[in-house]
């Protein structure tokens, strides 16, 4: 078992957070609209999972933001911000912000995502919720930069995984 930090304190993680070079695990999460999504869906799309523990915490909105800004600017990707939050938290929080370049996620009907990518908190008052993660696929769903967050409280490698983009 993995873990990470929160405010210095370790806090367990749960599932097989996949590698580079791996294929990445089939999933299902639901949209905005209450529909189940699988990941199938943005086949022959580059794809970056900012996986988040909930976009009403600083970092995950700051997170959100950054990768909603960036978005504009990608050709052939997509950006799905996944979260265990409701969909209708999701919505509201980007309604307000302003963000229309990412797709929202939501894990509270797909358990399953946190343990097949290795993301489930399973320990401390945010147990039940997502890792702060990154993960790049290219066209065809094959991982290319990988990021689990050591200190929750901390934003991920903006840098790096555009550069895995890039490649």
């Amino acid at each position: 078992m993995q873990s990470v930090t929160r405010g210095g304190v370790a806090v367990e993680v749960g599932g097989n957070f996949p590698a580079v070079g791996d294929r990445a695990p089939a999933f299902t999460l639901t949209n905005a609209e209450l529909e189940e999504v699988p990941l199938a869906d943005f086949s022959g799309r580059r794809k970056v999972l900012n996986i988040i523990p909930s976009v009403d915490t600083r970092t995950c909105a700051m997170s959100t933001r950054k990768f909603n800004e960036y978005a504009s600017g990608l050709d052939n990707t997509v950006v799905l911000v996944v979260s265990a939050d409701l969909p209708f938290a999701q919505s509201r929080f980007c309604g307000a912000e302003g963000l229309d370049r990412v797709v929202t996620l939501s894990s509270f009907r797909h358990p399953e995502f946190r343990e097949r990518y290795g993301v489930a908190l399973q320990s401390g008052s945010m147990a039940g919720l997502c890792a702060r993660a990154v993960i790049v696929l290219d066209e065809q769903d094959t991982i290319v930069h990988t990021e689990l967050v050591s200190e929750i409280k901390n934003e991920p490698d903006y840098d790096a995984a555009l550069a895995a983009l890039e490649a």
